[in-house]
């Protein structure tokens, strides 16, 4: 995996933010692609990715993040990004032509977006609607009320609307949250009524890890009865998909993610 995606001059986000399973996903042959740069713009405070000097969208990205999962002979693809709110668009653009390099490139692997939030811009929906992955990903992560504290510069109505309307355009959507940065347990029953009224059809909750000192101090561990009953009321709530685990992440296993029984279509060389 790794001499593969070195090779092809790739990034991933199991390396950049510290995620607990990536032996196993890299040792399984699976990887989360991480897509322009690998500096933020927002300095949310659970996050291990770096935040500094951005550059200018590579154009030849697409292309690599391709090559290397035709290497992988990936089944499924996940891609996600570094929030860029120095771009116009978001990088809903560059989002788009990595879908499009990875149909070319592997025609039959359903393809899932883990998207910053864009900002609210709707157009840059559309662009990314119009490429229509298999699955559309956005984390609302906390609950409201740490929103200040935990995610600065992020807005919890504002990733709520951008979900809805992803749903409303036709979209397979997908949300998740950490847990144990100091919410309740009615605080996380209420967002996951409100991502289930915006017409999300799989969440996912893990336990937050805190990736260093100077990061975010972990409030509390949830015991694994815990995850099982929120995992059990949000399938009571509508979801037709839900993980819940203390390991759980947004892209962990994610090829069990799009509707059951469906498989991607050839749509050729769109």
């Amino acid at each position: 995996m790794v001499p593969v995606l070195r090779r092809c001059g790739v990034s991933t986000i199991c390396e950049a933010a510290k995620c607990p399973n990536v032996g196993e996903c890299f040792a399984a042959g699976t990887a989360t692609f991480l897509i322009l740069g690998e500096s933020c713009t927002r300095r949310c405070t659970y996050c291990a990715v770096e935040h500094g000097v951005t550059q200018p969208p590579d154009p030849h990205e697409p292309e690599r993040i391709a090559a290397a999962a035709r290497e992988l002979e990936l089944g499924y693809v996940v891609i996600t990004s570094v929030t860029r709110d120095d771009l116009t668009d978001g990088g809903a653009h560059h989002f788009a032509a990595t879908v499009r390099a990875l149909r070319r490139a592997l025609p039959r692997a359903p393809v899932e977006t883990l998207v910053p939030d864009f900002r609210g811009d709707r157009e840059a929906l559309a662009v990314l609607a119009e490429a229509r992955p298999e699955v559309f990903g956005h984390n609302v992560e906390t609950v409201p009320r740490l929103y200040p504290k935990v995610r600065p510069g992020a807005d919890y109505d504002r990733s709520l609307q951008l979900l809805r309307e992803a749903a409303q355009a036709g979209m397979r959507t997908k949300s998740g949250a950490m847990l144990g940065l100091g919410e309740r347990l009615d605080e996380v029953r209420d967002v996951m009524r409100d991502l289930a009224a915006a017409g999300v059809s799989v969440l996912t909750l893990g336990q937050y890890l805190q990736p260093s000192r100077r990061h975010q101090a972990v409030a509390r561990y949830l015991r694994p009865q815990e995850f099982a009953m929120l995992e059990a009321e949000a399938a009571e709530m509508g979801f037709d998909q839900v993980q819940a685990g203390p390991f759980v992440r947004s892209s962990y296993h994610s090829s069990r993610h799009p509707a059951r029984g469906a498989t991607a279509p050839d749509r050729g060389q769109r």
